[in-house]
Order: C-alpha cells, then sequence, then structure tokens
C-alpha cells in the first residue's frame, strides 16, 4: 500500500473540531435537554405560582363583595368612600356606579370593557377575576378585577392590584432566562473540558496508529482505564499482537526461503558459468546458446531475489538510522551525471531542470536508489531519441522531484498496481526485468513518509515524488 492509499483509507480527524468528538455531542445534547427540562419546570412554576396568587386575589375580592352584599344598597356608596379613604397602599380599588353606567362613587371611573359582572343572587365563586390593566391617573395598574350586579340594578366593581404578582413573574422570567444561558453555558463549558481530555487520549492513540499504519507493528494503542475506548484498545491491541505475529512468521518464512534459494543459485551460476568455458573449447555452439540463456535466467531469479530481500529490509524500518539532513539537488546532480552515458548509448535525450530546495531528512542512499530505479524505468521504456526530464521544484509544501519520459506511459488503471511486487503491465511484457522496482520505490517512499504519484504526459509517463511528510490528520 503507498501512502496514497494509506491516506484514503483512513479518514483524517480534525482535533480541533470538538463537535465531532462523541463525548462533547452527547455532553451537547444532554445539556440541551436539561436546559429545556429546567426552562419548562420553572416555566410550570411560574404559572403554577401566578395562577395561585390571582386565585388568592379573586378569593379576597369574593369576600369583599359578600361584606357589600351583607349591606343595604343605601350603603355602599358611604363604605367605598370610607374604604377609598383608609387605603394607604393602593392594593384595592372600588367603583359603584348606577344602573346606567353612571359613576358614583370610588377610584374606578368606568366599568372595564368586556367585564362580565355576576347577577343577583348568583354565588360569587361561580366566576373568576379577570386580570386587566387600570389607568389611575399618570400611571398603569395591573389588576384583579370581579363585578356584581346589585338588586336595585346598581353596578360595584372591586380590583386588586396585582404588582407583587407581576414582580414574581418579571423574576422567574428572568431567572428562566439568566439560569438557562448559565446552565448552557456551563454544560458546555464541561463538554470542552470533557472533549479535550477524550480528544488528548485520541490524539495518543492517531499518533500511534499512524506508526503503526507506517509499519511498526510493535506499537500498541494506549490502554488507561475501563472505558469504550480503553476496552476498543484492549481488542485492537490483542488483534496487533496476532498480526504482528503472522506477519514475522510470513516474512521468516520468505526471508528463509530467499536466504536458501539464492546460495544454491548462485552455485547454479557459477556452475553454469564453468560450463560455458568448456563448452567453447568443444566448440559446441548451440550448446553455449543454451548455456548463455541459462546463465541470464539464473541472474534474473538472483535479481528477483535481491530485490525481495531489499524491498523486506526496508519494510521492516531496518535503515532509519541512517537518517539526515540531505541536499536534494546535489542527489539529483549526481544521478543525472550517472545515466548520461546510459542515455547517450540509447540516443536518448536527458534533460535536468534543479532549482535551489531547503534540506530534506532521509535516508541519502536510499533515496539515490529509489530515484535511481525510477529513472532507470525512464530509460527502459523511452524508444531511441525519446526525451527524459528529471525535474527538481521547490512548492509550497515542500521539494518536489519529477522524472517523466517519452515511452508508451502507464494506463491509469494499472497506476495502483505497478507499484505491488511482480507486477507488468502490458507496456512491459518485452522489456526485461523482476516487477519489483517499483516495489523498492514505494517501499523507501512509505518509509520516508513521501508520496509517489503516477501522471502522464501525452506520450510518456511522469513520476512525481512529493519530498515532505504526508502524515494523517
Amino acid at each position: 500500500m503507498n501512502s496514497s492509499d494509506l491516506k484514503n483509507s483512513v479518514p483524517p480527524t480534525r482535533l480541533g473540531r470538538r463537535w465531532h468528538t462523541s463525548a462533547f455531542r452527547w455532553l451537547f445534547i444532554y445539556a440541551t435537554v436539561f436546559v429545556v427540562s429546567s426552562v419548562c419546570l420553572l416555566g410550570y412554576i411560574e404559572v403554577t405560582a401566578t395562577g395561585a396568587m390571582e386565585r388568592e386575589a379573586d378569593s379576597a375580592i369574593r369576600w369583599e363583595l359578600r361584606y357589600f352584599d351583607s349591606r343595604v344598597d343605601t350603603q355602599v356608596a358611604s363604605i367605598v368612600a370610607r374604604r377609598i379613604a383608609r387605603e394607604h397602599l393602593h392594593s384595592d380599588f372600588y367603583g359603584f356606579f348606577g344602573a346606567d353606567g353612571r359613576h358614583i362613587a370610588g377610584n374606578i371611573a368606568t366599568i372595564p370593557v368586556g367585564l362580565k359582572l355576576d347577577n343577583v343572587g348568583e354565588a360569587h365563586s361561580l366566576f373568576e377575576g379577570r386580570t386587566l390593566t387600570l389607568t389611575q391617573g399618570a400611571s398603569n395598574e395591573i389588576v384583579r378585577v370581579i363585578g356584581e350586579r346589585r338588586v336595585d340594578g346598581t353596578q360595584l366593581v372591586v380590583a386588586r392590584n396585582l404588582a407583587d404578582v407581576e414582580n414574581i413573574r418579571a423574576e422567574l422570567i428572568k431567572a428562566l432566562i439568566v439560569g438557562g444561558i448559565l446552565s448552557l453555558a456551563a454544560s458546555l463549558a464541561t463538554g470542552s473540558l470533557l472533549s479535550l481530555r477524550q480528544m488528548r487520549r485520541v490524539k495518543e492513540m492517531q499518533r500511534v496508529t499512524l506508526q503503526i499504519a507506517r509499519g511498526d507493528l510493535k506499537q500498541r494503542l494506549p490502554v488507561g482505564g475501563r472505558d469504550e475506548l480503553d476496552m476498543l484498545s484492549s481488542l485492537v491491541n490483542h488483534m496487533l499482537g496476532e498480526v504482528e505475529r503472522l506477519m514475522n512468521e510470513i516474512k521468516d518464512t520468505c526471508d528463509g526461503i530467499a536466504h536458501d534459494l539464492r546460495t544454491p543459485l548462485a552455485h547454479v551460476r557459477t556452475l553454469l558459468g564453468n560450463l560455458a568455458d568448456h563448452a567453447q573449447h568443444w566448440g559446441d555452439e548451440r550448446a553455449n546458446r543454451m548455456l548463455d540463456q541459462a546463465r541470464v535466467e539464473a541472474e534474473s531469479l538472483l535479481d528477483r531475489f535481491r530485490a525481495m530481500l531489499r524491498i523486506s529490509e526496508i519494510g521492516a524500518l531496518q535503515r532509519r538510522g541512517g537518517f539526515d539532513m540531505l541536499c536534494l539537488p546535489d542527489l539529483i546532480a549526481q544521478l543525472c551525471d550517472l545515466y548520461q552515458p546510459l542515455t547517450e548509448d540509447k540516443e536518448i535525450t536527458l534533460e535536468s531542470s534543479v532549482e535551489d530546495v531547503p534540506p530534506v531528512h532521509g535516508d541519502r542512499a536510499l533515496l539515490f536508489e529509489a530515484f535511481s530505479n525510477l529513472l532507470d524505468n525512464a530509460i527502459k521504456f523511452t524508444p531511441v531519441g525519446g526525451r527524459i526530464r528529471v525535474e527538481l521544484k521547490a512548492t509550497a509544501c515542500g521539494p518536489c522531484v519529477t522524472i517523466s519520459d517519452s515511452g508508451p506511459g502507464i494506463p491509469e488503471h494499472e497506476r495502483n498496481a505497478v507499484l505491488q511486487r511482480f507486477f507488468r503491465g502490458e507496456a512491459a511484457r518485452h522489456v526485461a526485468g523482476s516487477g519489483l522496482g517499483l516495489g523498492i520505490v514505494s517501499a523507501v517512499m512509505r518509509l520516508h513518509d513521501f508520496e509517489l504519484q503516477i501522471g502522464s504526459r501525452n506520450p510518456g509517463a511522469a513520476m512525481t515524488v512529493e519530498c515532505w511528510l504526508h502524515t494523517l490528520g
């Protein structure tokens, strides 16, 4: 798997976007439900409390009306006047009117519009008061009002000030707003803190996972508790242990086969060489041709085993100790100088364009080997009279090396497959090779966290190496 496959197979995690964490989302949902529930509860308390106080005001007004019912009609006006004279807090208001609505006594000047009066002989408990705004001079008073029609046709209206009720309602509404905002803010702050803690754990898990994805199977996810993340980490660690064991067994088997077969093949090659020398004295041209072909096949097998062992060595991350800051312009210049005679022999034009780029951290020998494989492939597939261009340029992200040719190119559907071991495309069937060159390049790029991209030049192929870290997240 190359860097592009790895990047596409694991979705990046945006650690800064805490809304994407389950801890923050669940706590935000819980906080929203809690705040809504608290607001509903306070709202119910406000409705219940103010309703109870209004019923209490209605009860007090009914007692007032029952008192007036016990008095004769001619005494009502004087009683209203005395009540108003003794009322210093202006908590009660009275209005006494004639049958035609004419004001007789009291500080309520007119009968409130829409007020339904109790009929003569009806129990006052059958009617509820109404909350109205009463204009008293320059001020407006919120009052609770009940009125009755007396036997002689006169009308009596009694009202009680609801200033206390309105104050309580205002305080409860304020509590609803302020309490809701504070509860939501506290919940969001708590959610941020909890999600920050979780994200620290996730970030550490991501760091370890990246190392595992790069081939270090000895790494394990951190486990420090008994929550869901720790349960998942334990299962993944167990799986990684089994994967590491199986990979080591497979690797040891393959390496053992490669080592065991390489030595006999080397002996076979030597024996074939000795036999070819003797065959020259016999003068058998057919035998000489067959021996030469056998020696070529033996040499090809040895090259394959060497390449397989090289890929295994690079994949096992045994060369990170050789990493250092290196100068890419010098490396590219040395590469072009090395292959210039070979391109001249094939009558191929080799061009180079090298910009001044900052140093990169890597293994010079491995990178030189990878670029050599890319340039060697370009020379193999470029026809006589063709053109190869090696370009090193600086980008916003870092240095970028592109080796392009004018050969047949690589079809788009084969561009991922050519990076696998032993794969040879249709255009490469007639060219000698083991199909492992790009496998070595892919292993080197994966070790350096660089990315190899395969493009086209119409005609030809373009192999681009982005020489900067392509970490996830």
